[in-house]
């Protein structure tokens, strides 16, 4: 379960900051938190997760991401009380093309529905566009989550396709659906509300 409160004296690193959630940077502290979410089984199988981590993996694995400019891994936590409730990764940032894929998790099903993905979506959506100059933001989600489904629909998100039969998960065979956002429809749907 990903949660964890920060302790009161901590300031902590907001990198991009919504009216519920906040996405900040993920450190190695945050080690034995993100690797306890690796062993939730709905995590594990919304995520089509089938390899098994150490803690010293996921060390590695952060420290990797911190230097790597080809993505952008941040922790969401709740603005109310700082608590930490998934994570959202820009990762495979193509400079030549202005295109990334981009990833996201709520870690526990009491957090799930409740729009903080969407809004956590939408902030890095505008960090990928805004900042990072993208062109085009790309996610794959399988056939059987119908909640992420509505919810990159909801934000914007394009179906392009369908990879059949993608991940073998629990004895059968599930399709992933391609989906993709444009930079121009980010900005119709959410930057220029903000100018008018």
């Amino acid at each position: 379960m990903m949660t964890q409160q920060t302790s009161a004296s901590e300031p902590v690193a907001r990198l991009l900051e919504g009216s519920r959630v906040y996405l900040r940077p993920v450190n190695v502290e945050d080690t034995e938190l993100y690797y306890n979410t690796l062993f939730h089984q709905d995590v594990r199988r919304l995520t089509g997760t089938q390899r098994s981590f150490t803690k010293d993996q996921i060390a590695r694995y952060i420290e990797a991401k911190g230097q790597d400019s080809s993505s952008l891994l941040l922790l969401i936590a709740l603005r109310e009380d700082d608590r930490v409730i998934g994570d959202i990764a820009l990762q495979d940032m193509d400079s030549l093309n202005r295109s990334a894929n981009i990833r996201v998790a709520i870690n526990e099903q009491g957090n799930q529905g409740k729009g903080y993905g969407t809004e956590a979506l939408v902030l890095m959506l505008g960090y990928g566009f805004g900042i990072c100059n993208l062109h085009r933001i790309e996610l794959n989600v399988f056939d059987f989550n119908e909640r992420a489904i509505r919810c990159y629909e909801k934000v914007g998100f394009q179906r392009e396709g369908v990879q059949r039969d993608a991940l073998f998960y629990n004895y059968e065979y599930h399709d992933s659906i391609l989906m993709s956002m444009l930079d121009h429809e980010y900005r119709d749907r959410y930057v220029k509300k903000v100018e008018n």
